[in-house]
């Protein structure tokens, strides 16, 4: 047989082959597209045959819940705060003035009124020594005007110009007073004053620092809290603060104030508290840890795991007539397994501690046992569980 007879018999097969086999598969698929149909309405429909979501219309959604319960706590909290003297100021100039004798040394204590700083007084006392003497001879006309107004010998009018310049002269006399007193600087309240910063013969200008003045026989220490342990806190709630400068120890205090206002970009509050102070080891602006401690009262406790952090606020699933609902709560101190709710919910109501995950709003569920687990912490295990 020729090679081109062969060559055209092997291509007709393979023609024909490659037919057969397109048809097949075409058969095939044609069988198989009703039941994938069928398969794709009952999937969206719900209906059987296709999934369904959990607990919105199909089956209920197994789950844990325990109920809401009150418990003693005791409130525990601690802060950071900023040390702050009693009593804290900067000794400045009131007029330009030269400095003639610097009375304190650095790190001194003084009282109230001491003498700290002298300047040049010269021209102060020479200017109320010239309004002493108008005074004087002003004074003097005003008597002897008097007594010829008695005998209508000065009209009304000359013995009010008299007066005028008498009131005008004691006025010019006060100033004068005044003037001479700012010459001379003393300390407003008792304390320590701190680095000096002027030396004698130096000219200072109105406002210029010359030296501090700290009163820390007692600290204020400041802090603030977060705005749930606001109502937890009140002026007497006792304090101890530690700082790192004194490993080892601590220092008693109490609350004197809160703010009055809540930092609406924190959600905190600032508390003060006034520390003794009596050896002085205490700085301002020192670096302290706060540690409150209140006695226990009666607060409401859920476990840990029932909280569904969303956006920034934390709901609780709470099962009621077989249906999860979602509730929004606060939360306030923590310990071990549980967590303070501060409203939102109320005591005896069931919350779900497992399967928050697959629940939604409205969901059908049904309770389950949750499984043992001794190591669990009580307030997580429902009651009656081992």
């Amino acid at each position: 047989m020729p090679d081109t007879l062969k060559k055209v018999l092997l291509g007709a097969v393979a023609g024909a082959l490659l037919v057969g086999f397109v048809w097949h598969a075409m058969s095939e698929r044609a069988k198989r597209a009703p039941l994938m149909s069928g398969a794709g309405a009952g999937a969206m429909s719900g209906k059987p045959g296709g999934p369904s979501t959990p607990g919105m219309g199909g089956a209920p959604t197994g789950v844990v819940a325990v109920p809401a319960r009150i418990e003693r706590l005791a409130l525990e909290l601690e802060a950071l705060g900023t040390a702050k003297a009693s009593e804290s100021v900067d000794i400045t100039a009131r007029t330009s003035n030269l400095v003639t004798v610097v009375h304190f040394t650095e790190g001194q204590q003084v009282r109230r009124g001491d003498v700290l700083v002298e300047m040049d007084s010269q021209q102060a006392r020479a200017d109320m020594a010239i309004a002493e003497a108008a005074l004087k001879e002003s004074t003097s006309q005003y008597h002897r005007s008097r007594e010829l107004y008695t005998t209508k010998v000065l009209s009304d009018a000359q013995l009010e110009q008299i007066e005028a310049a008498f009131k005008s002269n004691e006025a010019r006399v006060a100033a004068a007073r005044a003037r001479l007193a700012d010459t001379v600087v003393r300390a407003p309240f008792a304390g320590r004053v701190g680095l000096r910063r002027i030396s004698v013969g130096s000219l200072v200008n109105p406002g210029a620092v010359m030296t501090t003045l700290d009163d820390t026989s007692t600290i204020k220490l400041d802090f603030t809290i977060p705005e749930t342990y606001l109502a937890a806190v009140a002026p007497g709630l006792e304090i101890v603060a530690k700082s790192p400068a004194y490993p080892g120890q601590s220092f008693a205090g109490k609350v004197s104030s809160v703010d009055s206002r809540v930092d609406p970009d924190t959600r905190s509050v600032t508390v003060r508290a006034i520390v003794p102070n009596p050896a002085g080891v205490l700085k301002p602006g020192m670096f302290l840890t706060v540690h409150m401690t209140r006695s226990e009262s009666d607060v409401l406790l859920v476990p840990e795991e029932t909280l569904v952090p969303e956006q920034g606020d934390v709901f609780v699933f709470v099962v009621k007539d077989g249906k999860a609902a979602k509730r929004l709560v606060h939360t306030g101190q923590r310990r071990v397994g549980a967590v303070q709710v501060l409203d939102g919910l109320t005591a005896g109501e069931l919350v779900v501690t497992e399967g928050t995950q697959k629940l939604r709003d409205g969901a059908s569920v049904q309770l389950q046992e949750a499984a043992t687990d001794n190591t669990a912490p009580a307030s997580a295990r429902p009651p009656g569980g081992a």
